[in-house]
């Protein structure tokens, strides 16, 4: 399957953007997913990920409470809701896909557990 991501843009601290992340002709209803961001001149990190059925959720401490990932299996598509936008909060986004099925939300935090990854999307905040 692969993964597509879109929903970034330009936006002042405080703001709010939604991502989004489908599957074009293909499906990950059954998997666990997740979005990662890289910042420049720094690695990509895990931000939030998603179990497969959309009952849990985990979040790096940075943006607990301030995004929110949901998905719709039925539509194929994973969310990243962002508000309260910070400065730092500057990466371009990837969603990525657990390499194996019926994945936890925390397992997704490990960079070994995605094998599928989006072009990725990038989302700038402004001071």
């Amino acid at each position: 399957v692969q993964l597509q991501a879109s929903g970034g843009g330009l936006v002042q601290v405080g703001g709010s953007l939604t991502l989004s992340c489908g599957a074009p002709g293909g499906s990950f209803s059954n998997y666990a997913m997740a979005w990662f961001r890289q910042a420049p001149g720094k690695e990509r990190a895990f931000v939030a990920g998603i179990n497969w059925i959309g009952s849990t959720t985990y979040y790096v401490d940075a943006v607990r409470g301030r995004f929110t990932i949901s998905r719709d299996n039925a539509k194929n598509t994973v969310f990243l809701q962002m508000n309260s936008l910070l400065p730092e909060d500057t990466a371009v986004y990837y969603c990525a896909k657990d390499s194996r099925p019926y994945g936890s939300a925390r397992a997704m935090s490990g960079h070994l557990r995605p094998n599928t990854w989006g072009q990725g999307t990038l989302v700038t905040v402004s001071s």
